[in-house]
């Protein structure tokens, strides 16, 4: 969706809510137009951190180096998916996997707009799948895409509503449909502060598929034409087990060998270190081993930058061997006692796995600052309790169940959630009570998957007579 309504569009920083011009200023179009050196710059900036946000630039603008799909060719047009970011990628996989065991032949474009999800999308490509950007929304653009590309059916994944998009499918007959849709309080009221521009792209939407009653709500006051509510696949999404088994005997070996208990701070997002930071009381440091991994890997160094800053010594996930962090982190014979503690910092992707699961307990990030939280059901597939600050709006469903549940706690602040987790380490009896309703609510709300695959799949034959 456009970077200025609902929260995640390339991360560009390019369009915001409160840049849009009034309905009597600047077309939507001419702005787009005008802002696309602004997005290649932006691109260009971003690549130096993350390279592969400077490759293939030219497909964001609707130009491709391989062949179109030719129109005649029916069998050959495929299933569109976009997931804009890593997570909406990951939620895509879980789909993509369930309609693959309905329609073994499916055809498939995935596009994207962050490096990561990018990156994430290539490990879900089967032979002849492909693979792009997703296009900067002029009708330039989005008509390149279209023609070249020829899909029978579009999925928008979560959130992502681009109008002239949108208006391109309708007029060309094209069913878009926005799926395991959600829509939080902030983001409806930005929309609704420009709803001369983003009502009629909801509105002319084919089909709206939404995770909860309150999304759906939300959705229908401002047109969307929601067709269904079919929960949030993420509770489907099974945690690797071999990650499972391998944290679980990291963390048994830790605690024989004397360790303290473990929580992360789980996707951090940038500031949050900090604040963990300033707010960690000294005894703490001791009494709790502290995993930390960073949401974005462009910060892996950062991080581990600031806490040597802060004298404390860091081992990074790239650097354990076999036997875990365990021998870096656990005073014993020959070691002084008096050394500063050791932060384990997570440096690795695919992995949250194995990192829940080591831990006893996690701090949720995202969710100190206003930036609406991460996914927290993942955390509770592993048995893993969850210590939510305020901002939670991303996931607001899944986080008022999860209390509901008795799976998480709620903090004011980031000072009291280190309270609160470390007072749940020391609790035995209170952390296996929690870590048992974590896994019963995870796996309480499964079923939206195939609800939604089902949906689909039926959707998709139809386009095919």
């Amino acid at each position: 969706m456009p970077p200025s309504f609902p929260s995640k569009p390339w991360e560009s920083g390019i369009l915001t809510a409160s840049r849009l011009p009034p309905r009597t200023a600047m077309p939507y179009n001419t702005l787009l137009t005008l802002a696309q050196p602004l997005l290649r710059r932006k691109l260009a900036r971003r690549a130096q951190a993350e390279p592969l946000y400077g490759h293939l630039v030219p497909e964001r603008f609707g130009h491709y180096g391989f062949p179109p799909i030719p129109p005649t060719a029916r069998d050959a047009r495929p299933l569109w998916i976009h997931a804009v970011s890593l997570g909406e990628t990951r939620t895509a996989g879980l789909l993509i996997e369930a309609l693959h065991a309905r329609i073994p032949d499916l055809p498939l474009l995935l596009t994207h707009g962050t490096a990561t999800g990018r990156a994430e999308g290539q490990r879900l490509l089967r032979a002849g799948d492909l693979q792009c950007w997703y296009p900067w929304d002029t009708r330039a653009a989005v008509g390149r895409f279209l023609a070249h590309f020829q899909p029978r059916l579009g999925l928008l994944m979560e959130t992502e509503v681009w109008p002239n998009m949108v208006e391109q499918c309708r007029r060309q007959s094209l069913p878009l449909w926005l799926v395991n849709a959600r829509l939080n309080a902030r983001s409806h009221a930005r929309i609704l502060r420009a709803r001369w521009l983003m009502r009629p792209a909801y509105r002319h939407l084919a089909a709206v598929l939404a995770q909860t009653e309150a999304d759906a709500q939300r959705l229908r006051d401002i047109g969307a034409p929601v067709t269904a509510i079919t929960g949030n696949i993420k509770f489907d999404a099974r945690p690797d087990a071999a990650q499972r088994q391998l944290g679980h005997a990291w963390r048994e070996r830790h605690m024989q060998a004397g360790g303290q208990p473990i929580a992360i701070l789980a996707s951090s997002r940038e500031g949050e270190e900090a604040a963990w930071l300033a707010a960690l009381p000294p005894a703490l440091l001791q009494q709790v081993q502290w995993l930390i991994v960073p949401r974005h890997p462009q910060r892996f160094d950062a991080v581990e930058h600031l806490l040597q800053q802060h004298g404390l010594r860091v081992a990074r996930r790239s650097a354990w061997g076999e036997q875990g962090p365990v021998e870096s982190s656990v005073a014993g014979p020959g070691k002084n006692p008096a050394a500063q503690p050791t932060i384990w910092l997570g440096d690795s992707m695919g992995e949250m796995a194995l990192y829940y699961s080591l831990a006893h307990a996690a701090l949720l990030g995202g969710s100190f600052a206003p930036l609406g939280g991460q996914n927290l059901i993942e955390a509770c597939a592993c048995a893993c309790p969850v210590v939510m600050g305020p901002h939670t709006f991303n996931f607001a469903q899944a986080a008022d169940d999860a209390l509901a549940h008795q799976a998480a706690l709620r903090a004011g602040d980031i000072a009291q959630a280190i309270t609160q987790a470390a007072a749940l380490l020391h609790h035995r009896s209170q952390l296996h009570a929690m870590q048992n309703h974590a896994l019963a609510f995870a796996q309480s709300h499964r079923g939206a998957l195939d609800r939604l695959a089902d949906a689909v799949a039926t959707a998709w034959q139809a386009q095919g007579r």
